[in-house]
């Protein structure tokens, strides 16, 4: 019993690490099956590290929408072509800001723990040129600060011009001439919320 125990609690750990970091809202009410096609509107609503000229590329816009547009042919909702409406508009937010987080600090480098043994009625020393850390040994904790991405992706109702869904996820932005990767995969984590499955 104890095993089984102690088996469910590292599956629930493990899936609880697993778990996408997505928030969603949804209007209540809404049948998302009447939306069959969409098209994109342009936002401007940027932080101001957003503005850095290292964050603006219409390839990481390209490689972003592609991502989405993928996303959404998976579940039959296609974009318009010519001057058709659309059944919605699809929009996204880039954030990058500073942030903080709390991590623990590296090692501490090994140290000689000097002590002898008796052997046989005879003292021996430990030799002394053998370097190691006790695993117990804590070296604290700091606080550092990184580049966050946030990414908010909103569908409006092309009739109402209400808001009926947003997905947003937030993670550290590693390598700006990397940021169209890192967003077209927060925008696929993000849509796996969505309301429409995947044909």
């Amino acid at each position: 019993m104890k095993t089984t125990l102690t088996s469910f609690l590292l599956l629930f750990l493990l899936l609880a690490g697993c778990s996408s970091p997505v928030a969603v809202q949804q209007k209540p009410g809404v049948d998302f099956s009447q939306y069959h096609t969409y098209d994109w509107a342009k936002t401007d609503v940027k932080s101001a590290d957003s503005q850095n000229p290292i964050y603006q590329s219409s390839l990481n816009d390209e490689q972003i929408q592609d991502a989405i547009n993928g996303e959404l042919a998976k579940r039959g909702i296609r974009m318009v072509q010519g001057t058709a409406k659309p059944d919605f508009y699809l929009t996204y937010h880039l954030y990058i800001e500073e942030a903080e987080r709390t991590v623990a600090n590296p090692p501490a480098a090994g140290f000689a723990y000097p002590y002898a043994f008796s052997y046989r009625g005879r003292l021996l020393p430990i030799n002394y040129g053998y370097w190691y850390s006790t695993p117990y040994y804590n070296t604290g904790y700091r606080t550092e600060t990184y580049q966050e991405g946030t990414m908010i992706l909103d569908m409006v109702d092309a009739r109402s011009h209400n808001l009926v869904w947003r997905g947003s996820m937030a993670d550290a932005v590693n390598n700006p001439a990397r940021l169209g990767d890192e967003f077209a995969k927060s925008a696929k984590d993000i849509l796996d919320k969505f309301p429409v499955e995947k044909q």
